[in-house]
């Protein structure tokens, strides 16, 4: 499949888990992949397994972030696609939470988004065209006990994905945001079996989503097929939710 051939994209978090899947998705259709991430020992590795490029980079510093857009331009020439799917977790109930928790997951999972989204827009823009593509998730949009940090930051994605599209779409740039349900990943395995099928419950689809089935939907986000969609939220979760 090459849909996007000549196309460079930019994927946070590639390292591992839903953004190495996205990373391989893109590849495999024909982009140039950054794989971007703290762990520059684990992006290499990724990089190396679908001849992409590897860059280290904390989406929470600002600086770093220039630099290493900087960086990935002057090597590769432009960003067509930017996946902000790097984030954490420090889940505990509100009361018991520490203020360094709170801060540190809107650090990564939102500020992270709007530093990458203010590099590298101007660049979409001067080319007038690009996809900047948001992983949210279902707890940004149900919310989730435990997870006051992690929820309110996703949720604030949402709103700064619907927020940009309407701001960068007379640049041809489009904004939407991917909001996963429960995905099996190294995370989702460390959930006792007793929690895990309680939440299996409440999946109309009865199983665990794939990270590949989040990258499908961003791997659709990328290409043309969706160059007339943009501030949406594409759910991927098996019917846990059903916006109307």
């Amino acid at each position: 499949m090459t849909i996007l051939n000549d196309k460079v994209a930019l994927v946070t978090g590639a390292a591992q888990g839903i953004g190495k899947a996205i990373a391989v998705a893109l590849a495999a259709a024909g982009a140039k992949v950054i794989v971007s991430d703290v762990n520059i020992e684990l992006a290499t590795q990724t990089a190396g397994e679908i001849k992409g490029t590897a860059l280290k980079m904390n989406v929470a510093d600002l600086a770093d972030v220039e630099a290493g857009v900087k960086k990935a331009v002057a090597e590769l020439g432009k960003i067509d696609i930017l996946v902000n799917n790097a984030g954490i977790t420090r889940d505990t109930l509100l009361l018991r939470m520490k203020k360094e928790d709170w801060d540190l997951v809107l650090s990564i999972n939102l500020t992270g988004v709007f530093n990458l989204c203010k590099a590298i827009s101007p660049l979409m823009m001067k080319q007038r065209s690009g996809k900047i593509i948001n992983i949210a998730s279902i707890v940004g949009e149900m919310g989730n006990a435990g997870q006051a940090n992690y929820s309110a930051s996703k949720a604030g994605v949402i709103g700064l994905t619907k927020t940009l599209a309407r701001e960068l779409a007379t640049r041809g740039v489009t904004v939407n945001a991917i909001a996963p349900g429960f995905i099996q990943t190294a995370m989702t395995d460390k959930i006792p079996e007793e929690i895990k099928n309680k939440m299996l419950e409440q999946i109309p689809l009865g199983k665990l989503g794939q990270p590949e089935d989040v990258a499908n939907a961003a791997l659709f986000l990328a290409s043309s097929a969706a160059d007339y969609i943009t501030g949406q939220v594409i759910n991927v979760n098996g019917g846990m939710l059903m916006n109307t």
